[in-house]
């Protein structure tokens, strides 16, 4: 059995500043009944929706604009991001940690990733996500994830996803997973 950790928050803060408020909680209820029964956004995909990055380098802007200020730096791809609203080329997104801003939409990637219970990691306790190798509480267990640890998203079920971490496959009970809506099913 493998303990993976990858990093903390992918993203750095372009005005030095300290990373933001962890995620408190999960989505509200309201939240969940809204993705549910998603409406569709100038694109013709539903608002809101899951994305990853595409680019190692992804400017968060404030607007809808290459005019507009850069309020975030995220250097690494694959992090999951939430789309919640569309204007022309521009997506404004949200992250785990509930960051908002713009971003153009050629630095989005369709490809599912999710983070390991991000609102754990302010807890200060050792915890962990169990990676089964089926889908099942009571399956082995292939591996123990850290909090925020970034993972590739194959396909969900509605309980469960199916994920690759560090090379490592199994899968995670889906409401482990910032990435993924309650009771969304996906391949």
């Amino acid at each position: 059995m493998r303990r993976l950790s990858l990093f903390a928050v992918p993203c750095l803060a372009l005005a030095a500043l300290a990373l933001g408020p962890m995620l408190g909680a999960r989505m509200d209820t309201g939240s969940v009944a809204h993705a549910q029964s998603a409406a569709k956004g100038p694109s013709g995909l539903p608002l809101p929706r899951f994305v990853s990055l595409k680019a190692q380098r992804v400017n968060l802007r404030v607007g809808p604009g290459r005019d507009y200020a850069v309020s975030w730096l995220y250097t690494r791809s694959g992090v999951p991001m939430e789309v919640i609203q569309e204007y022309d080329n521009w997506r404004r997104v949200r992250d785990a940690e509930g960051t908002e801003g713009w971003v153009y939409q050629s630095l989005l990637s369709g490809d599912r990733t999710a983070v390991t219970a991000p609102w754990m990691r302010a807890t200060g306790k050792q915890e962990f996500i169990n990676m089964h190798r089926e889908a099942r509480t009571n399956a082995n267990i292939v591996a123990r994830l850290e909090p925020g640890v970034v993972v590739e998203v194959k396909a969900c079920n509605g309980d469960w996803c199916e994920a690759r971490a560090e090379g490592v496959g199994g899968w995670v009970a889906q409401d482990e997973l910032w990435g993924a809506y309650p009771g969304e099913a996906f391949k």
